[in-house]
């Protein structure tokens, strides 16, 4: 009994540290929210505080200000040829690798997943370079190429450690049946790494929505080609900064992705949990 009480306690107190600590992460988008509907006069006044007016109009104002249906779009075709790009590619390695077994294939897997401890600050200016000799950059489709290269690293990590649980028997007895190549792994291994896949669809959508720096690099100087991350930026300048207009851009760019991370969270942890444990 006194056992009991003590495992009920420390659950009841971990759960109230985890709220707190979801608090603390959500007290900037809170912020955001509350600013995005003052007036300019009430932000520069109190940041914190709350609209004493809701001022609806700024949203209004910044649809049509940035055409956030355009950047939209835009945002849409740099997350769904990243997301292509990264799934496709990872996938296919992933399982080659992890079903590989030669002196090299351990070396191929460390080299592949090693970009990940790489900051991209060291190496955004040789990015961009190379962006432009492949003509790549100023282009929403080289934009979402380019994420191809920066997500597979974690993508082939997670589908890695996955594939190695799944019975090589599957793959004898779908070769024996008539199935090889591209066509084994695509109507055999592929379908049984849904959840996984899923983790990682989520993961780079978050990512590829939000992202402001790659962005900025390739497709800051051509008006067709901003993402919505990269508008918010046009309301913060050197002589003036509309921050009511800033916060009200920044919260309709994250609220699709956030809105994409509540329907489909609970399937993060499975997948993660499945990859781990699979391998």
């Amino acid at each position: 009994m006194k056992k009991d009480r003590q495992f009920h306690a420390g659950r009841v107190a971990l759960e109230i540290i985890m709220v707190l600590l979801s608090l603390v992460f959500l007290y900037p988008l809170f912020l955001a929210i509350i600013n995005s509907l003052k007036s300019f006069g009430e932000v520069m006044t109190d940041v914190v505080a709350l609209p004493k007016h809701l001022v609806f109009t700024n949203y209004s104002y910044v649809w049509s200000f940035i055409n956030y249906p355009k950047l939209f779009l835009n945002n849409f075709i740099i997350t769904t040829v990243g997301l292509a790009g990264i799934v496709l590619v990872s996938s296919i390695a992933a399982y080659k690798l992890a079903r590989t077994k030669t002196k090299w294939s351990g070396l191929i897997y460390l080299l592949v997943i090693m970009p990940m401890l790489i900051p991209f600050q060291s190496i955004m200016l040789t990015v961009l370079q190379l962006a432009k000799d492949l003509n790549l950059s100023e282009s929403t489709w080289g934009l979402g190429i380019l994420y191809w290269g920066f997500g597979a690293p974690l993508a082939v990590f997670i589908y890695h450690g996955f594939v190695k649980g799944i019975p090589k028997e599957i793959d004898e007895s779908a070769t024996i049946d008539g199935a090889s190549g591209f066509r084994l792994f695509f109507l055999v291994i592929f379908p049984l790494l849904k959840s996984v896949t899923t983790t990682i669809v989520i993961i780079d959508v978050m990512w590829i929505w939000n992202d402001f720096l790659l962005p900025l690099l390739m497709v800051n100087g051509s008006p067709d080609t901003k993402t919505l991350t990269l508008a918010a930026y046009t309301f913060v300048g050197q002589y003036t900064s509309d921050w009511q207009y800033a916060m009200t851009a920044m919260v309709m760019a994250v609220l699709p992705s956030i809105v994409v991370f509540i329907f489909l969270q609970k399937y993060i942890v499975k997948g993660v949990v499945a990859g781990a444990v699979k391998g």
